[in-house]
């Protein structure tokens, strides 16, 4: 455990290197709020941080920055997150207040949002479908080979599948199914439903039970939206990191697996190589769970640098959920 005047002279260099990005010498920390000694002693126990690990001297440079285990350090006592100042909490006010239309469009523009606070990327897993309830359902024929069955979600949601028809289906057969599927799901969630009562008309089951299938497996799928990705080049010095950062942002699955196993874990931090995805070690990641209701659906976070400003991000990523949530509750 770090003493006193070892945790202020760790912040203060935490917090120098965050707002620069250069590496941080004695001179610039002597001074600093909690610290108030020498050069020499603060040489001295920038020394003994290097050797525990906490800090690391570039070999290009007489400062030094954080290492991982020096961000988690500062992060471990941070007392909370920290307010948010005025104008940004106006602006996310005001945001969800005129936040209409569909649920997908706002979590897009929600992940535009939260990337312009932040600077850094952002992410937004939405809501499960499969915990929603069913407002409305229709089969739309598109051709006679093709139809498409589009459900409308309590949360604002749109769920659509694409369904191949048989031969003998006809207008009559699609309008038929279309009312025994709406009154099977209605006010009720895609999960609760397993099965259609049979209505005596073999072409008409099929049809129902086909698209229930298709409608049940796509809202399966968790989307995700981000936004901020070009800020990401301009968070990192090395082209390769840049590189890797990019790659694995396109890659759906590794970002929602990741967001996911941290909320999971009750981590709202996973700095550098804590969360485990290799092409993102020289990140972190700020996350927090959408609560509608109490329970979480979907999640929010930030992906930057190690260096990241760790209590904005903290704040910000804290109220965005939080609105973005009670937004979804009221529908």
């Amino acid at each position: 455990m770090l003493d006193e005047r070892k945790t202020a002279i760790l912040s203060a260099v935490v917090q120098e290197y965050i707002a620069t990005a250069q590496p941080v010498g004695s001179t610039h920390i002597a001074d600093a709020p909690g610290v108030k000694v020498s050069s020499a002693t603060v040489r001295n126990e920038m020394a003994v941080l290097e050797q525990e690990g906490y800090l690391v001297q570039p070999h290009t440079s007489a400062g030094r920055i954080p290492t991982d285990k020096g961000y988690r350090f500062f992060v471990d006592r941070l007392a909370s997150p920290g307010p948010l100042d005025a104008a940004t909490r106006a602006e996310v006010g005001a945001f969800f207040r005129t936040a209409h239309g569909r649920l997908e469009e706002m979590l897009y523009r929600t992940s535009d949002l939260l990337a312009h606070l932040t600077n850094y990327a952002a992410v937004v897993v939405a809501p499960s479908a499969q915990a929603a309830s069913v407002r409305t359902v229709q089969i739309v024929g598109v051709s006679s080979t093709l139809a498409t069955v589009v459900v409308v979600l309590g949360n604002g949601s749109v769920e659509s599948q694409t369904i191949e028809l048989a031969a003998d289906v006809t207008d009559l057969h699609l309008a038929a199914a279309t009312t025994r599927l709406a009154a099977a799901l209605d006010g009720r969630t895609l999960a609760a439903t397993d099965a259609v009562p049979p209505s005596g008309d073999a072409v008409v089951d099929r049809l129902v039970q086909q698209a229930l299938d298709a409608v049940r497996a796509g809202a399966g799928d968790e989307h995700l939206y981000v936004g901020g990705t070009s800020s990401m080049a301009a968070a990192f010095d090395a082209v390769e990191v840049v590189r890797d950062v990019l790659r694995a942002l396109e890659q759906q699955f590794v970002v929602v697996t990741l967001v996911s196993d941290l909320v999971q874990r009750g981590l709202s931090v996973a700095i550098g190589g804590e969360h485990g995805v290799q092409p993102l070690s020289a990140c972190s990641v700020v996350v927090a769970p959408i609560l509608v209701e109490g329970e979480p659906r979907g999640s929010v976070g930030v992906l930057g640098p190690t260096r990241m400003n760790y209590p904005q991000a903290l704040a910000t990523v804290e109220v965005v959920s939080s609105q973005l949530a009670r937004r979804i509750e009221e529908g």
